[in-house]
């Protein structure tokens, strides 16, 4: 268990600025920071390139986490297609894409009826 500082009792909220780093001045070089200070960034950039050999592994490594990324996605969009088909397909009670399963007979049944599409309107 990390230990931690005792609580400031002008400070009650430790998140917040203490009153006195402020003191209500507004700043006046126009930069729009104050406190004259580096910001302190959590992961700072190195100081220097590192080697190739380096480069060599972090590159290998995000190629690897990509690879495996890029087929975890391909997996999902499959199952959910497979999964959403056989979800219609329990719905509907029978093939729910009507392109797939049409049989010769249905084809010749359609032709013969003299009309032209699916809309209706009868051939002249």
């Amino acid at each position: 268990m990390p230990i931690q500082n005792p609580p400031n009792p002008q400070n009650p909220n430790p998140n917040l600025p203490s009153p006195k780093s402020n003191n209500g001045s507004s700043n006046t070089s126009g930069s729009g920071y104050s406190g004259g200070q580096k910001p302190h960034f959590p992961h700072p950039p190195d100081p220097s390139n590192p080697d190739p050999e380096t480069l060599r592994q972090q590159w290998r490594y995000a190629i690897k986490q990509y690879s495996k990324w890029y087929s975890h996605a391909w997996g999902t969009a499959i199952l959910a297609g497979v999964s959403f088909f056989a979800l219609g397909w329990l719905v509907k009670g029978s093939n729910p894409l009507p392109s797939f399963g049409k049989s010769d007979q249905d084809d010749q049944k359609n032709h013969g009826s003299g009309l032209s599409d699916a809309d209706g309107v009868k051939k002249s």
